[in-house]
């Protein structure tokens, strides 16, 4: 009977140090991701702070400690981003690239998204090895690619102009793939059915496909516009003047001329970051539900 009656008490004891276990792992889990995140994040605290001094704060006014006064400036420099956009000529380069990235992310969800419903809801002859080899040129380095894209554009004439700088970028074999194997998800009855009821294909993909795929093209969408807006060596190759030139041209001159005004590298830094983050905060919620569709866990 004595025993019968400690059975309760040992169960509650158990129960009591797995919830223990469990609040300890999870703290200790918070707390590496917490300095994870910080460690990751000190890059951009440092920008931000060294955007808004004065040249004689970022030399007299240092320190590694995101927690000190010594970290931030004493009074906001607004007037740094100023500089770089107009005696810097940043803003040239800026709306450049923002043309430059809205023409090639266009091109790019319309190659796509044709492609990948071709691939995935069309019955054509030679469909399967057809998009065996176009995912094969994954394999093909970026730079072997190179001269014979430069050999293309200037026998086109295009040099140092705005299809250069787009359209080479407008099909991408891994953005057809990641498209394809979302729309592989929806149901082929849902398309014989609107086939029947007279939709063409346009009018599906448009009206149906699309819109149940506003996740993955969301995010083909940002992955394209970070490539494009990041792109340095393409520019430089079929550009010779600052006509179309794109913003991480821009701040590769910038870092140069700048010499030692570490305000005005930060402050042309954090304004080539603005554009990327903002895309990404627009898009987060999409690309959030493709990962969830995709059945990733993180």
């Amino acid at each position: 009977m004595a025993t019968d009656a400690r059975l309760p008490t040992d169960r509650v004891r158990a129960s009591s140090f797995y919830r223990f276990r469990s609040v300890a792992l999870r703290g200790v889990l918070y707390l590496v991701l917490a300095a994870g995140a910080m460690i990751m994040i000190m890059p951009f605290l440092y920008m931000v702070s060294n955007s808004l001094k004065s040249l004689g704060e970022t030399i007299t006014r240092t320190s590694a400690d995101p927690f000190s006064p010594m970290f931030w400036p004493t009074k906001l420099e607004w007037g740094n981003f100023r500089t770089v956009i107009d005696d810097g000529g940043l803003g040239r380069y800026f709306f450049n690239s923002i043309v430059i990235a809205a023409v090639t992310v266009g091109g790019v969800i319309v190659t796509s998204s044709l492609s990948s419903y071709a691939f995935s809801k069309l019955k054509f002859a030679g469909r399967d090895l057809v998009f065996s080899i176009l995912v094969a040129t994954l394999m093909i380095p970026d730079t072997v690619r190179l001269i014979p894209n430069f050999l293309t554009v200037s026998a086109l004439g295009w040099l140092d102009s705005l299809p250069a700088l787009s359209v080479p970028f407008m099909a991408n074999a891994f953005y057809i793939f990641l498209l394809r194997q979302f729309f592989n998800q929806i149901p082929n009855s849902l398309v014989e059915s609107a086939r029947m009821d007279g939709c063409s294909h346009a009018r599906i993909l448009w009206s149906i496909v699309m819109p149940l795929t506003k996740g993955p093209i969301s995010t083909v969408a940002f992955l394209a516009f970070n490539f494009s807006w990041n792109a340095l060596q393409w520019p430089l190759i079929v550009t010779t003047t600052d006509q179309w030139r794109p913003i991480s041209v821009g701040l590769t001159k910038l870092l140069s001329q700048s010499g030692p005004n570490t305000e005005l590298r930060m402050a042309g830094a954090m304004l080539a970051l603005v554009p990327t983050v903002v895309v990404y905060l627009l898009a987060q919620r999409q690309i959030t539900e493709a990962i969830a569709q995709s059945g990733l866990k993180g």
